[in-house]
């Protein structure tokens, strides 16, 4: 992703839990995320929630890349998650594909796979796509700025 990008590198949340944003197109994301005990549950495995979060923050980036800076806002709708085999360790490498790009729903597929490159999750998330008001508009387009700098 190129610095002028408002989307160069993950924000809030993902930021915290390590995001690394490799890539935002028009119709896909990847990403990746480094493996560390805090994402882990009790018995060892990376948390599902680590999956799920990093499949909505994948499809709400990329669908926000293209949408806000046409004065709309992109909102997680629905997530679902199916786990298949577990990560231990390692990377979490993920990718997002758009199945659906509509003028207020967009859909994403999310493939989470490990060093191997075996499939361990999967994940079709909604985005609600919403024009913002103009005032929100440029206090949204400010903020990313800033926090991007």
């Amino acid at each position: 992703m190129s610095d002028a990008d408002p989307f160069k590198r993950s924000l809030g949340f993902d930021a915290f839990y390590g995001l690394d944003l490799l890539e935002l197109g028009q119709d896909f994301a990847r990403a990746e995320l480094a493996v560390k005990d805090h994402h882990k549950q009790p018995f060892g495995l990376v948390h599902g929630g680590i999956y799920a979060s990093i499949a909505e923050a994948l499809a709400s980036y990329a669908t926000a890349a293209v949408v806000v800076p046409r004065g709309q806002s992109a909102s997680g709708m629905s997530n679902f998650t199916s786990f298949l085999r577990p990560i231990t360790g390692g990377t979490v490498h993920a990718m997002a594909t758009c199945k659906h790009a509509g003028r207020t729903t967009w859909v994403w597929e999310i493939e989470l796979t490990d060093d191997a490159r075996r499939l361990c999750a999967t994940s079709r998330v909604t985005i609600a796509v919403r024009d913002l008001p103009e005032d929100t508009r440029v206090q949204v387009m400010a903020a990313l700025a800033e926090a991007t700098d």
